[in-house]
């Protein structure tokens, strides 16, 4: 007969958890090649061992291992896509025209604002706010520094727009594993995200359009134009390409399903790399005078692979590479690792147990999203690391947010506002080290002027609390000062 775990019993795979991932951030340089898939794995095994002594049968728990990793496919799917679709728009030089004219908006009358546009450009055309703030943002940074703003101010403003894309982007990690953690679809997560996204990024580029008039503008923006010579110089940055992200994104609106709308993608960037980039596509394949060869061979490398397209200018060589589907796997993963121990943990009713305690504190919608706003960023500030602080309470909440008859973007949608865009703020979290030491400024320097970071959990919480556009599982949205709960 099976027993009801304790707090303790169901609070101990995660504390177990939380000291494995702390181990991984201080012995692994990158804990998502494999440690902290293995800390999740190893997390699952002690649930295991706690269900079995509650009385629950092996075999019920391994179908529930089953079913869980089942309902995570389709995201999985859309990820090694997604890994393709980074590659052929690499190659076809949609993603470096998208840079390249993103960077002409630059004024330096307004520059911190423009700061802000450009690394949002750039990330959601990447989906990699690491990439963005390592290769444009360092630019930008030096840029900001040479005309005289405080550093800090210009890292803050980077960091904004960087995890803007990284929030947003089709192509982002985090993007596609919060609705893969809360059950809903990648683009419902995306367009629903919109309604606390645009006010919070909106907010923010006020915030640095008033900054950005209190200082005097001069100087050069040549580390800029380096950039835009080496891109220049490199593909043929046609208008044209613009087509692809065009089509993408008219079949999103149209409503087609996510697979095939970013298999669409895929073949059209492998199709206008053929058509606008002839150097590039001889120069990766290495092959000469069959350019029929020579096409079949890049675009499919870029699919699976790694390319790298080398420029004149060493800092924009790694903006230009791409990893194809076989970026994705250590993604993939970590999505099947935290599965089994999101299986494990609901199939003995571990997560109910810990979580009724806070549904029983959060009478309220809005009490329910910021307990999770808070959770999230628990993990980021103890766990280490924004994937974790996905996975974990996207495991933990899902049940209760469907209990409330809350739609699961509602849960996404939080996961991102709060998991996503803290971690950088925090400087012994993988995010917050990495981009401090990037940027060379400390993370409690630019952290309060991160704008967007700190704005969005806030967001979040305040159109819960104000019951604006919180969909139900009947369909229908609440509207401001609704008694509907």
């Amino acid at each position: 007969m099976k027993s009801k775990p304790s707090l303790f019993a169901a609070l101990f795979p995660i504390i177990v958890l939380i000291i494995l991932l702390t181990c991984n951030v201080n012995i692994f340089d990158d804990t998502l090649a494999g440690a902290n898939q293995i800390a999740l794995l190893l997390a699952a095994a002690i649930a295991s061992v706690i269900s079995i002594r509650l009385g629950l049968d092996w075999v019920k728990i391994r179908d529930k291992i089953v079913s869980t990793i089942g309902s995570a496919m389709p995201s999985i799917l859309i990820l090694l896509l997604i890994g393709s679709l980074a590659g052929t728009w690499m190659l076809s030089g949609v993603v470096p025209a998208l840079i390249y004219y993103g960077l002409d908006i630059i004024n330096p009358k307004m520059f911190l604002f423009t700061a802000v546009v450009v690394s949002s450009i750039v990330s959601v055309a990447t989906g990699s706010s690491w990439s963005t703030i390592a290769t444009i943002g360092v630019a930008l940074l030096g840029i900001g520094k040479a005309i005289g703003i405080n550093e800090a101010i210009v890292a803050g403003a980077i960091v904004s727009g960087a995890y803007f894309g990284d929030k947003v982007s089709p192509l982002s990690d985090t993007t596609n594993l919060a609705p893969a953690m809360a059950g809903t679809d990648l683009f419902t997560h995306i367009r629903y995200m919109m309604y606390t996204t645009v006010p919070t990024m909106t907010i923010t580029l006020i915030i640095f359009l008033v900054i950005g008039f209190n200082y005097d503008f001069s100087g050069s923006v040549m580390d800029v134009e380096n950039v835009k010579t080496a891109i220049g110089e490199t593909f043929n940055t046609s208008p044209l390409l613009f087509l692809v992200p065009a089509i993408l994104f008219t079949i999103i609106i149209l409503k087609i399903p996510p697979l095939p709308s970013l298999f669409t993608g895929v073949m059209l960037g492998g199709i206008f790399a053929v058509i606008f980039q002839p150097d590039i596509i001889v120069k990766v394949a290495g092959v000469t005078g069959n350019y029929l060869e020579a096409s079949y061979i890049t675009v499919m490398r870029a699919m699976f692979g790694n390319v790298s397209i080398t420029t004149s200018d060493a800092s924009v060589n790694e903006l230009l590479s791409t990893t194809g589907m076989r970026g994705m796997l250590d993604t993939v993963w970590l999505i099947l690792s935290a599965m089994v121990f999101g299986g494990v943990m609901e199939s003995a009713g571990l997560l109910k147990r810990i979580t009724q305690p806070i549904a029983k504190y959060a009478k309220n919608t809005g009490g329910l999203v910021a307990s999770t706003v808070g959770t999230c960023i628990f993990f980021n500030t103890t766990a280490s690391d924004q994937y974790i602080a996905i996975v974990v309470p996207g495991r933990m909440y899902r049940k209760i947010f469907e209990e409330r008859g809350l739609k699961p973007e509602v849960l996404s949608r939080t996961l991102e506002d709060s998991g996503t865009v803290t971690s950088v703020l925090i400087p012994w979290n993988t995010g917050g080290a990495t981009q401090a030491r990037v940027l060379g400024v400390p993370t409690l320097a630019y952290a309060p002027y991160a704008f967007f970071n700190l704005i969005s959990p806030l967001m979040s919480i305040l159109f819960a609390y104000l019951n604006i556009k919180i969909r139900r599982i009947n369909n229908k949205e609440e509207i401001p000062n609704s008694k509907t709960e």
